[in-house]
């Protein structure tokens, strides 16, 4: 027989354990909804951890994570800068909407459940969604870092007393487009924030073309008092160096100088330009003897057997004038006594404020000649250039390496060609003339181009005195500043 005594005791042990098991289940319920309220444990949004953080807390701290100062090392220079400043933003709303969406979508019993039994809720790391303003950061790369940090490099500047250039001092510029992947990946980074940016090497610039004419000033002072005029073409960018000296003062450049044998280029454009190809082999000796040897007669027979046996030396006026050369023209033939075929007044020879009472027969300018040079080397390099322009197909790119071959012929070891390396190539035209009243020379010229490793140039070097040119210093003289010229576009020295 069952006491009622203990059948009440037990039911009320009963009935407490219920009541103690709907305690617990009622307090394990308010704790695990709390929990489900916050971000699960071990939930990273972004690389930040945000476990058991509420919606704003989390944002607060990715908002601090990704806050902090990107650290720029350049240059023995070490720079804090705000992301927002470098243009990165945080889109925190994207991001927080993902992470909620992962936390809602787990069934709320079978959480409690794992809640229960302490085990951790599943959940994947939120990537980071950000903005970058790739324009704003490359900015602030080039007016404040650049702008600031960067070490320019020094060009190099003539040595006083000398045909040489100092070497400069290279310089380093900011690698932007390196520095743009660094910093990126820096922002998006809540760890990595410190940047060591790359830099770039850069070779000191060649002197200026200012620095070289005050060489070339120094070295005519010290070893000429007449009238020199020098135009140097850089035939890879075209830049040009193109001035007048007259008893070591400045003047406006050109003067009309007698031509004298550079007169025989624009003679070989000519024949050229009238002959057909390939070149008749009469007609190539005929060229070798007036370039290499620099002999009358064949530069008379060529203007006369190939132009016009009457007129040739006007075709070759002619067809300078065509190039655009209004000073550069022949009034008659090289021969003695050969009859002026034409008078011709030119820019250079009207000039009232200098005269160097230049040769009626032939004339023209230093310019005008280093220009002609240049034509025959854009010429021979690209088939292109004034003479397509100005002949239209009547002379050829093969043609214009034949004259370029001609001219590189004419060796003579003196003048430009002594101020070169030996094996330099120099394709040009050397000449002086002896003044039959006097017997002394008063016009020297040398002009030609250059090929060098430094860059290919023309050269054009017009002298004249009128009392006389003494020809051993100044070929001395013109070796200085051919070398000079030489050590400008190669920085080498003697």
């Amino acid at each position: 027989m069952i006491n009622r005594r203990s059948f009440s005791i037990l039911r009320w042990v009963a009935l407490a354990m219920i009541f103690l098991a709907v305690l617990i289940t009622v307090y394990n319920l308010i704790g695990y909804s709390r929990i489900r309220g916050n971000f699960p444990t071990g939930m990273k949004i972004a690389g930040v951890p945000v476990g058991g953080l509420d919606r704003q807390k989390a944002a607060e701290r990715l908002v601090q994570a990704y806050g902090v100062s990107v650290e720029l090392h350049y240059n023995n220079a070490i720079i804090q800068v705000k992301p927002a400043v470098l243009g990165f933003e945080l889109d925190l709303e994207n991001m927080l909407s993902a992470a909620d969406l992962q936390r809602v979508n787990e069934p709320f019993w079978s959480g409690f459940w794992g809640y229960l039994w302490n085990r951790q809720p599943s959940s994947a790391d939120i990537p980071l969604s950000s903005r970058l303003s790739e324009d704003r950061l490359r900015g602030y790369l080039k007016d404040e870092i650049a702008a600031r940090f960067d070490s320019p490099p020094t060009a190099a500047i003539p040595v006083a007393g000398s045909t040489t250039f100092t070497g400069g001092t290279p310089g380093s510029t900011l690698d932007i487009d390196r520095a743009v992947i660094l910093i990126s990946d820096a922002l998006k980074s809540p760890s990595s924030r410190i940047v060591n940016l790359s830099f770039k090497k850069v070779a000191p610039p060649r002197p200026s073309l200012q620095n070289l004419q005050i060489l070339i000033q120094q070295i005519l002072a010290e070893s000429f008092d007449g009238l020199a005029e020098i135009y140097v073409k850089d035939l890879q960018t075209n830049q040009e160096l193109h001035f007048a000296v007259n008893k070591n003062e400045i003047i406006k450049p050109d003067v009309a100088f007698t031509a004298a044998s550079t007169m025989k280029i624009p003679i070989m454009v000519s024949v050229f330009k009238q002959a057909k190809e390939p070149l008749n082999p009469v007609i190539s000796d005929q060229i070798t003897l007036m370039i290499d040897r620099s002999d009358n007669p064949p530069a008379d027979k060529l203007m006369s057997d190939v132009l016009n046996a009457n007129a040739g030396p006007l075709v070759v006026s002619q067809d300078m004038a065509d190039l655009g050369l209004p000073n550069t023209f022949l009034g008659g033939y090289f021969y003695q006594g050969a009859p002026l075929l034409k008078r011709f007044t030119t820019p250079a020879n009207s000039r009232t404020d200098i005269n160097t009472m230049p040769d009626q027969y032939n004339q023209t300018t230093p310019m005008e000649m280093g220009l002609l040079l240049g034509d025959i080397y854009d010429c021979a390099s690209t088939g292109g250039g004034t003479f397509a322009a100005a002949f239209k197909g009547e002379i050829s790119q093969n043609e214009c390496r034949q004259m370029v071959a001609f001219l590189a012929k004419n060796k003579i070891g003196v003048l430009l060609e002594a101020g070169l390396p030996e094996g330099t190539q120099f394709a040009h035209k050397h000449g002086w003339v002896t003044d039959p009243t006097d017997g002394v020379i008063h016009f020297m010229q040398d002009a030609g181009i250059v090929y060098s490793p430094g860059g290919n140039y023309v050269i054009s070097l017009f002298l004249y005195h009128p009392v006389q040119v003494v020809f051993d210093p100044t070929n001395i003289m013109y070796a200085q500043i051919s070398r000079a010229i030489y050590n400008y576009f190669n920085l080498s020295s003697d």
